[in-house]
């Protein structure tokens, strides 16, 4: 039997997304409690870029950068009523690039969960 690898999941999120109170304090709270509990699974890192950084790379957008089982890698982008593929190597490589730099400007997974348990409290 052929297992199917486990699925690695990373995340970067802005924190200004968890801040705005969309549905109400109830329901941000459930929000903030689903993180937690998605980012405590062995699969799945959540980190949270901090709104006092200032200038990063994720400020142009966002972005999703995938490996398929082969490891090719491609990008995707997506802004109101569109979304967009991007498999050229270049392309895919840069993206690759900036995730790289976002994750080290943001909080580690550790520093990012306090956060949103704290903003969970908070809420």
């Amino acid at each position: 039997m052929t297992r199917t690898p486990l699925v690695d999941l990373s995340f970067v999120i802005e924190e200004a997304a968890l801040r705005n109170p969309i549905g109400g304090p109830e329901v941000m709270r459930g929000q903030l409690q689903r993180l937690l509990e998605v980012g405590a699974l062995r699969n799945v890192e959540v980190q949270v870029m901090p709104s006092g950084r200032g200038f990063h790379p994720g400020l142009n957008g966002a972005f999703v950068v995938l490996e398929t089982l082969e490891h090719r890698q491609v990008g995707y982008v997506e802004s109101q009523e569109t979304g967009v593929v991007v498999s050229d190597p270049a392309n895919v490589s840069a993206f690759g690039l900036r995730y790289g730099k976002l994750r080290s400007q943001a909080l580690n997974a550790e520093e990012s969960a306090r956060l949103i348990e704290r903003l969970a409290g908070e809420a």
